[in-house]
């Protein structure tokens, strides 16, 4: 007779010492801490004013409210509205002060595909903290990025020099 070694498998289900155990250690997180330090020295560097942050943003706001819709500027303002009160109200972490901070400098600089990397990072890294107001920003960027390139909203020097000719 067949030894019982030998039985066929499907007619049982394969026991749990047959499917090893889980893999140790943290897999995937380990990449993603790494990715999201925006600097080594981040817990000495990242307190950053509220207003440093705020006011370029509501300053690119205010660019964007001839040509957007005014429904669409309320959101992105409330949104700003909530991100600010977090700030004062001390609920959002170093690394998401620091890397408002960074977004806006990009915005200022119009280097719009940078600032939507740091919105990216922020919305993956640190959804509990930014849900309620990073889909603002994400808006803002687009909206300022559609804009004329004729005048930077928080004002980098030597770009109006770029385009002569263009003013109206």
């Amino acid at each position: 007779p067949p030894e019982p070694a030998f039985a066929p498998a499907a007619s049982t289900a394969p026991s749990p010492r047959a499917l090893g155990p889980p893999p140790l250690g943290p897999i995937s997180s380990a990449p993603r801490a790494e990715r999201r330090k925006p600097s080594a020295t981040c817990l000495e560097e990242c307190a950053v004013p509220a207003d440093a942050v705020l006011a370029p943003l509501r300053e690119a706001l205010d660019a964007c409210r001839p040509t957007v819709p005014k429904q669409v500027c309320n959101d992105i303002g409330r949104r700003l509205t909530v991100l600010g009160e977090a700030w004062a109200q001390g609920k959002l972490s170093a690394l998401v002060r620091k890397g408002m901070s960074l977004l806006v400098q990009e915005l200022q600089q119009q280097h719009w595909d940078a600032a939507d990397e740091i919105h990216r990072s922020l919305m993956v890294d640190h959804v509990n903290e930014v849900s309620q107001w990073l889909v603002g920003i994400k808006h803002l960027i687009a909206e300022m990025r559609s804009l004329p390139a004729a005048e930077p909203a928080a004002g980098t020097e030597g770009s109006a020099e770029a385009t002569p000719g263009q003013e109206d």
